[in-house]
């Protein structure tokens, strides 16, 4: 149990250092953590009027690969009809939207962000 809480923590911990590395890049936050249909997207933004959906993903080694590299396509489909579900809910049509990841390896206790736009 202490594992799944710290696992949880360090995750909305990598989320915060995420959020704040887009705030400074420029986006506008919208929504953290949006749920639709047993789906979540982390975080939302607008960027120069662009619908960003971002996951972060994080881990503590890349022994078993970088964390960008979890994203599945079964979790690319979902994330998809999340955000599908975040334009219904608000009634936006024709705006433009972007995938964006930000994959965080914590290396010695300290954040290494990778940040990939338009990531699929």
């Amino acid at each position: 149990m202490i594992t799944m809480i710290n696992k949880r923590s360090k995750g909305k911990t990598s989320e915060r250092i995420a959020e704040k590395f887009l705030i400074e890049k420029g986006f506008k936050l919208i929504y953290r953590n949006y749920y639709f249909n047993k789906g979540e997207i982390d975080l939302i933004f607008n960027d120069n009027g662009v619908l960003v959906f971002t996951e972060v993903r994080s881990t503590r080694t890349t022994e078993f690969g970088k964390p960008e590299d979890s994203i599945t396509l079964r979790k690319r489909k979902q994330l998809r009809r999340v955000a599908e579900g975040y334009l219904w809910e608000n009634n936006l049509e024709n705006v433009e939207c972007r995938f964006d990841v930000v994959a965080i390896t914590w290396v010695e206790g300290k954040p290494i962000i990778n940040y990939i736009p338009n990531a699929f």
